[in-house]
């Protein structure tokens, strides 16, 4: 409040006119109710000031404000005293019954012991742009941002279609394979690869684990340990310590007897008949106008004549004669609003002398209404097909375009009828209602919402209705022409009891003060009662509270005349203050102590206990000061250790006159509780309910209890209705209410009170952050626990510092108050929750809206670390079992080692070619002399026309002219290494012959990408460094860019080696062609960047090139005749093969598609391949995922090119991961209606230092799949489980072995082989295997290590292994292999560098990611690392950014669920930031730099203490 302009003195307050001081009173109210914005309310309040205020102040004012923010200091001062309007000052629909000035104490006590051990919290890092929705904003960077090494500029536009940058390898974090990969990976996470670890996130994630590093509350008593397969859920044993009942078991308590009067009336009906025909003229019901003056009153005579006039109408003039609309015993909705008291009257008591059943319920507003298609289920269940309503009211029901009323969200089909008097048919003389003496039939149905937001109706009898009304009367002893202020909703509980039954049969006068007059005028109903010298008035503590803000403008009203205030809502603990605070301002005006009535109604029991008018002078009723800890177990225990958690509640008074009270245990069979303990309070009387409409189950369980002892049998025979609410009956049988079994959230076995939490918020000086009123506290399941949820609406002008502060103190005072964990802290901006009609908050639907993610919190604070105390222990690593053992074991099992191999290539016969050549290049030269027009290759462009070609003989020379480019201008000597920078090409391929015929070692290498040189130049830069590169092959562009001005930023391009461009070529030949001594010389050098950031370099020799080739020959049979179709990139492993080497060995036809052409043309593959009748065709994942998201709704548009891909035999996916099922199976699904078959789809398998170890081929049988439990996956063990079982997760064979090719399982620690179906490391033999790593620092014992390995046991051959890094499991099937054998399936599950080993368990990124994008729409990727032991999640938002803050509960909670890990940080960022490489691999560890070098401009951070 500080920030504004005119701050008139109390004194000068105090001068101003009594209606500018009412209204200003009235601009509070809004303000703190949250109806008006902070602006909105100064630029009022101004208005109102200014004829007051002199000018000299205004400017004075001006020059204080400038002051004040720049320092803030005096402001704070300022603000401690505001105008005297500000004393009270606070607001919304559950404002102050939560005030309690011993609980503000107690909150701020525990405050300050917090202060003293304080830790700095780490504060989310929010984007300036977000939730400021201006374009500049949005897209201009904050000033010191550097631009990110590893995304395209496009990251700016955060549209969902914006395309992810062109998939770039990045360059590699600065390690070259060099090092083992398992080694010393923890050395370099310290320093984060060479990120500097002092920047802003670092210090962020050091605070967050100084947080963490603070003891959690549980003993590790409630940890559970994982000794079986099955993981055992971890429940929370109770604690030894916790206090248990130590009374007898109650005796139900009984209230006095029900009066015998003579004269009452035999049905409600009857009563209004007597007095609507013998006083006529009396007063029956005043209702009021907006400014709170009466407006109409309705005398007796008139409702009686108005009513019988509905009930002759609605039986009589609504249908035919023959087909009347109503019944007898058909329900009817009344909507009414709620300042029209007289029409809902008259309609009310029409119904019931038509005796058919009103079901009363609020006016629909808006189409979406929060709950609105739960009432509308109601209504469908009710079936209600009619609904009565007033002329104005029908008026301001939402319409469609044709004027008619909008169909209502699950409504049924509704006939709307007015029944304003203009409208109705008076009945003829002879007509009169059937009035029969009540019974057991249904009078009415109250609606009720229940905790989980679903409306059921409780149906009441007219017999109920009568006794209730009996009962009141009784215990309120009313008599004939007392005057009633009423300020409650007169649809609904007490508002209905008193308002309308009570008035009707004692013939009271009631004045209905409705809430919107409460709003502009909230001291209205003092007015009233002073006014109509009112006798007794019904209230709820938000009536007190307002009335004590406003009551300084009227000095003269008299409360003498109330000899009951009967307060409804003091049943909530929080209404004690509320009643002292009312009572000691009003005191003064002739409020009598003793005219406080709290009494407690639930809709199912009705009024279940009231505090009766007392005699003056008497002593007032006692309080209960109760321990909250005892609470929470469930025990009555006075509070004696520590004030700051006591809970003081007021008595309800004692049981309705001619009932019966017990308390039963909350869950569980209805047993007696004892009497120090809290249980559900039931009721036993003619007064309550009936049933829930069309629901026999929950009623059984609800108005049907029979209460039994603590050995299970029945006591008594009278059956209980169940109220809801939670207490114990006290000394002299006073009803204690200590909260509702709807508030009620059970935390680890221990009950806490939603109000109670809200009241303990609210006691943290929140006045600056958020609206008092508009607080929701629920609990949510999360991993086998509740979990306390906490909403609030923060105010506009609260600042970010600000609302952090109040949120880390709410958690703390919530902490040491209750003892208990908030798992979730969010605050909204003001007047976006839904709310309940009379203005509360709709908690059900609150829930609703967090748990599927559309919130839209501004900001939020998630604690999982404190809450979730059930995790399974951390995983401890059994010390290493002897090789022995293992074997024995193996043996005993009766397993069979796990290890698969491809045909024998031995057995295999094959044509001279390959006896008489052993060198490719020998090869190309046969094929140039023998089919020297024998187009090898043909490259496309994004129309699908071919660019280029190449035959056999004309690849042969061009590639004769490089290599004597190469002698004459590189000046080169054989065994130089060249670099060959070239766009996926024809012009590639023959660079490289050409270093094969001049016996230089080529070394492919991804150009460039010209708009991100300074992301892709340095990968360049690296790979020609490190593998000591003489000279670059390249073309003129390419030769232009790479000593471009923008390429000089990035490098220096001083020192690059020799550049000479190929496009123009020399007519020279040479003189004659290079031949490598022996097979094993190098034949070229394949470099590749990992996913984790390593650049390595990998040696293939001749004849493993040639054993490659002719493995892919035999696996595909190919040969001349047969056309292939590649859209892959050519510059590493399989794809460089299948695009460079194999169409020369095997003479087939590759039809080229640079994958890049795609972005332009997304037809272009699929349509090359029908154009040519493709059987074969391999593509990469990020193909797959470009035509799956592009093309999934132009199957149509496909069908009508004609597209045809029924020819597809085979469609191979060449990759060095985990299939990825899901995107294969939708691929297939997506395509199969224009013809691709389900079996086409396959995937290879390859790694560094074997790049093809699987690969389907043509023959054997088709990839099998396998679900395997994904606990046992973490503990490294491979458990098969069903189809649809929980936590379990699909994995596909990756393709059938290679001819020539064995793999093996082994332990990786132990080197020893492992059974089948165990997880261990895929090690391969193979001819094609590379002959080791191409590294600066030639480390020996890394080549041993990975290269030339054995078993540690079990291997009599001694056989030489390769270590592929990779983790998977063989396993043996049913199928038949080509051999005629069974067959092996490989299933490869992860590759050993990219797991994350958290609580000793290990995890796979890809598995967590998933759980996380299926999470919400608006998720597009989802990368996670780990830093320091935390697990970070980076999210891509494709929605708007309001939904960033709705991802962080939702992304902890499936994380939590489904892996048991609890995530440290949450990171939301634009679309296409997280790094992708050529092979649509994520580089998490890119990822992982960027973020902390601070270089993602996320959109938001948020830290989970």
């Amino acid at each position: 409040m500080a920030e504004r302009g005119l701050e008139p003195s109390p004194a000068a307050v105090a001068a101003l006119p009594p209606e500018v001081r009412a209204q200003l009173a009235e601009l509070e109210l809004e303000l703190s109710e949250g109806d008006i914005t902070q602006k909105g309310y100064e630029k009022k309040r101004s208005k109102l000031l200014s004829p007051y205020i002199p000018q000299a102040q205004e400017t004075d004012s001006a020059v204080q404000k400038e002051q004040r923010n720049q320092t803030p200091a005096p402001a704070a001062a300022q603000t401690s005293a505001p105008s005297k309007y500000h004393r009270t000052r606070s607001g919304g629909a559950r404002d102050e019954r939560y005030r309690s000035d011993i609980h503000t104490e107690a909150v701020q006590a525990a405050l300050a012991k917090h202060k003293e051990q304080k830790m700095a919290l780490p504060m989310p890092t929010k984007r300036r742009s977000t939730f400021v929705q201006s374009p500049a904003d949005a897209c201009t960077p904050p000033e010191n941002f550097s631009a990110p090494p590893d995304v395209t500029t496009t990251t700016s536009s955060s549209s969902s279609s914006s395309v992810r940058p062109a998939n770039i390898d990045l360059p590699p974090s600065g390690i070259v394979k060099g090092m083992h990969k398992g080694s010393n990976r923890s050395s370099l996470m310290d320093t984060a690869d060479g990120v500097p670890v002092n920047s802003r996130v670092s210090t962020k994630i050091q605070q967050l684990l100084n947080t963490l590093k603070r003891p959690k509350r549980p003993p590790l008593k409630e940890f559970f340990v994982d000794d079986s397969e099955e993981i055992v859920e971890g429940i929370p044993q109770p604690d030894p310590n916790q206090p248990k009942p130590e009374g007898r078991q109650m005796t139900p308590v009984k209230g006095e007897p029900l009066g015998v009067i003579c004269n009452w009336p035999p049905a409600l009906e009857s009563a209004l008949q007597r007095w609507g025909t013998t006083q006529a003229k009396c007063p029956c019901l005043t209702g009021l106008d907006v400014t709170g003056k009466p407006i109409c009153t309705l005398t007796y005579g008139k409702l009686w004549s108005r009513s019988l006039k509905l009930a002759y109408t609605l039986l009589n003039k609504l249908g035919t004669k023959n087909e009347p609309v109503l019944k007898p015993g058909d329900r009817v909705a009344l909507v009414y609003p709620n300042n029209d008291p007289v029409m809902f009257m008259v309609a009310f008591y029409g119904c019931l002398l038509a005796e058919v059943i009103p079901v009363p319920i609020e006016v629909p507003l808006t189409r979406k209404d929060a709950g609105g298609q739960q009432i509308g289920f109601l209504l469908g269940s009710c079936g209600v097909a009619l609904a009565l309503t007033s002329e104005v009211c029908l008026k301001g029901l939402p319409k469609t375009q044709n004027g008619e009323i909008v169909q209502f969200k699950g409504w049924p089909r509704l006939k709307w009828v007015v029944t304003d008097s203009k409208y109705l048919s008076k009945p003829p003389k002879d007509w009169q209602p059937h009035i029969s003496p009540a019974g057991t039939e249904p009078a009415y149905i109250e609606y009720k919402t229940s905790k989980d937001g679903s409306v059921m109706g409780v149906t009441v009898s007219r017999l109920a209705m009568l006794s209730h009304c009996q009962a009141l009367s009784q215990a309120c002893n009313y008599s004939e022409g007392e005057t009633v202020v009423n300020v409650l909703d007169f649809k609904k509980d007490t508002g209905l009891w008193h308002g309308m039954f009570a008035t009707i049969m004692n013939k009271l006068h009631t004045v209905s003060v409705p809430y919107s007059v409460m709003k502009t005028c909230p001291l209205s109903w003092v007015q009233r009662v002073h006014t109509h010298k009112a006798k007794v008035a019904l209230v709820k503590c938000r009536d007190l509270h307002w009335a004590m803000m406003a009551h300084r403008d009227q000095r003269d009203v008299s409360l003498s005349s109330l000899r009951m205030l009967i307060v409804t809502d003091g049943a909530n603990p929080w209404s004690v203050s509320s009643c002292d605070a009312f009572l000691s301002l009003f005191q003064s005006h002739g409020l009598k102590p003793e005219a406080i009535c709290p009494c407690a109604t639930s809709a199912e029991a009705m009024t279940v206990a009231i505090r009766r008018p007392g005699v003056p002078g008497a002593p007032l009723p006692g309080r209960a000061i109760l321990s909250m800890n005892g609470l929470s177990y469930g025990v009555i225990r006075v509070n004696t250790e520590d004030k700051n958690s006591a809970l003081t509640v007021q008595d309800v008074g004692h049981v309705m006159p001619g009932g019966m009270m017990c308390i039963v245990k909350p869950d569980g069979p209805p047993q007696l509780c004892k009497t120090d303990e809290i249980g559900e309070i039931c009721v036993s009387s003619r007064t309550g309910g009936m049933m829930y409409f069309g629901l026999a189950g929950v009623t059984k369980n609800t108005f049907e209890v029979i209460p039994v002892n603590s050995s299970g049998s029945p006591v008594g025979e009278v059956p209980f209705i169940r109220s809801g609410l939670l207490g114990f009956v006290g000394p002299g049988s006073l009803v204690f209410v200590v909260g509702k079994m709807d508030g009620l959230l059970m935390i680890s076995g221990r009950r806490h009170n939603a109000d109670d939490i809200v009241a303990t918020g609210l006691a943290v000086e929140s006045i600056k952050t958020v609206y008092r009123g508009r607080i929701a506290v629920f609990s949510v399941s999360v991993f086998y626990d509740e979990r306390i949820v906490v909403v609030a609406e923060q105010r506009p002008d609260a600042s970010e510092e600000d609302s952090f502060q109040w949120m880390s103190r709410v958690l703390q005072a919530i902490d040491s108050i209750h003892q208990v964990g908030v798992y979730c802290l969010a605050l909204v901006p003001a007047n976006t929750l839904p709310k309940t009609p009379l203005g509360g908050i709709h908690i059900s639907q609150t829930k609703q809206l967090f748990l599927e993610g559309s919130l839209h919190p501004c900001n939020i604070l998630m604690c999982p670390h404190t809450c979730v105390t059930n995790l399974p222990k951390p995983r401890q690593k059994q010390p290493g079992v002897g090789p022995a053992s293992v074997m024995v074991g193996n043996l005993v099992a009766g397993k069979r080692i796990a290890q698969a191999a491809g045909r024998d290539l031995g057995q295999i016969e094959e044509n001279d070619l390959v006896r008489k050549h052993q060198f490719l290049a020998e090869i190309l030269q046969w094929r140039a002399q023998t089919t020297p027009d024998h187009v090898l290759f043909m490259l496309l462009n994004a129309k699908g026309t071919t660019v280029s070609t190449a035959s056999c003989l004309q690849l042969h020379k061009r590639a004769e002219k490089i290599a004597s480019l190469l002698g004459d201008k590189g000046h080169l000597n054989a065994g130089d290494n060249v670099v060959l920078l070239y766009p996926p090409g024809i012009e590639l391929i023959a660079a490289f012959y050409g270093c094969l015929y001049a016996g230089c070692i080529p070394v492919t290498v991804r150009p460039p990408h010209a708009q991100n040189l300074s992301a892709t130049l340095p990968t360049v830069r690296m790979i020609v460094d490190v593998s000591k590169a003489a000279c670059i092959l390249t073309s003129q562009a390419l030769l232009r860019l790479l000593r471009s001005r923008e390429a000089a930023a990035a490098v220096d391009v001083k020192t690059w080696p020799t550049i000479i461009d190929t496009d123009d070529l020399p007519r020279k030949r040479l003189p004659q062609l290079y031949k490598p001594p022996t097979p094993e010389m190098l034949a070229y050098l394949d470099f590749s960047v990992s996913t984790t950031g390593m650049l390595t370099g990998v040696k293939m020799s001749h004849s493993a090139v040639n054993a490659l080739c002719r493995a892919i020959k035999l696996q595909c049979e190919l040969y001349s005749s047969r056309q292939i179709a590649i859209c892959l990139d050519p510059y590493c492993g399989l794809g460089f093969a299948l695009w460079c080497l194999c169409s020369v060995y095997s003479g087939h036809q590759s039809i080229l598609i640079p994958p890049m052409e795609l972005e332009n043309n997304l037809f272009l593959w699929l349509s090359t391949v029908n154009q040519y009748k493709i059987r074969d065709t391999f593509c990469s994942y990020s193909v797959m995922e470009l035509c799956t998201k592009g093309l999934g709704n132009q199957v149509e548009v496909l069908k009508t090119r004609g597209i045809n891909l029924s020819c597809i035999r085979t469609c191979v996916v060449v990759a060095e991961e985990r299939p990825r099922v899901a995107l294969q199976q939708s691929f297939s699904k997506l395509f199969k209606d224009i013809g691709l078959s389900p079996r086409a789809v396959s995937t290879t398998f390859g790694s560094r230092v074997n790049v093809a170890v699987c690969l389907q081929g043509t023959s054997g049988p088709d990839p099998t799949t396998v679900y395997v439990d994904l606990k046992s996956l973490r503990h490294d063990r491979v458990r098969l489980v069903e189809r649809g079982a929980p936590q379990s997760l699909l994995l596909s064979e990756s393709g059938k072995i290679l001819p020539g090719v064995k793999v093996v399982i082994v332990n990786p620690e132990t080197k020893g082989p492992v059974g089948d179906s165990h997880l261990g490391e895929i090690w391969v033999n193979s001819p094609h295997t590379a002959s080791g790593y191409y590294t600066i620092y030639d480390s020996e014992t890394l080549q041993a290590d990975h290269f030339n390995t054995r078993l540690s046991f079990g291997d009599a051959a001694q056989t030489l292994w390769a270590r592929t890094g990779y983790l998977g499991f063989v396993r043996r099937t049913e199928l038949t292999a080509a051999t005629g054998e069974r067959h092996d399936a490989l299933y490869v599950v992860g590759a050993l560098d990219e797991t994350l080993e958290l609580r000793g368990l290990r995890y796979h990124p890809i598995d967590i990611e998933t759980s996380v994008s299926r999470v919400h729409r608006s998720i597009a990727e989802c990368a996670v690392f780990t830093w320091t032991n935390l697990l970070v999640v980076v999210v891509e938002l494709c929605g708007s950014e309001q939904e960033a803050l709705d991802l962080v509960p939702l992304v902890t909670n499936v994380v939590l669920e489904e892996h048991y890990l609890i995530v440290g940080v949450v990171v939301v960022v634009d679309p296409g930031v997280i790094p992708i490489n050529s092979r649509g691999e994520k580089q998490r560890m890119h990822l992982r730099d960027s973020f902390l070098a601070d270089q993602l401009d996320p959109i938001y951070v948020a830290y989970n203490m």
